[in-house]
């Protein structure tokens, strides 16, 4: 699994498999499935995620010092990687 965290628009996504989406289920206002043609999840989307959930105890886990604007969290098993936006 690996999540993603984009600041600029607060909208968390954890991808759940590298298969590619071919279409989106809308569960609640905001939180999205992406899912493949047989109805797997290989995705979720949560846009405003800090009205959502707190999302200081899952960026806080990884012990974020300081963010860079037009920059994306990229969290893999714990490690921190970076990628633009």
């Amino acid at each position: 699994m690996k999540m993603y965290y984009d600041d600029e628009v607060d909208a968390l996504y954890l991808k759940l498999g590298d298969e590619t989406p071919e279409g989106v289920i809308e569960i609640s206002e905001g939180v999205n499935l992406d899912t493949t043609s047989e109805d797997k999840i290989v995705g979720i989307e949560i846009l405003n995620a800090s009205q959502k959930m707190d999302l200081k105890t899952i960026l806080s886990e990884l012990h974020i010092q300081s963010r860079t604007p037009g920059w994306c969290w990229r969290l893999e098993r714990s490690s921190l990687m970076w990628r633009s936006s």
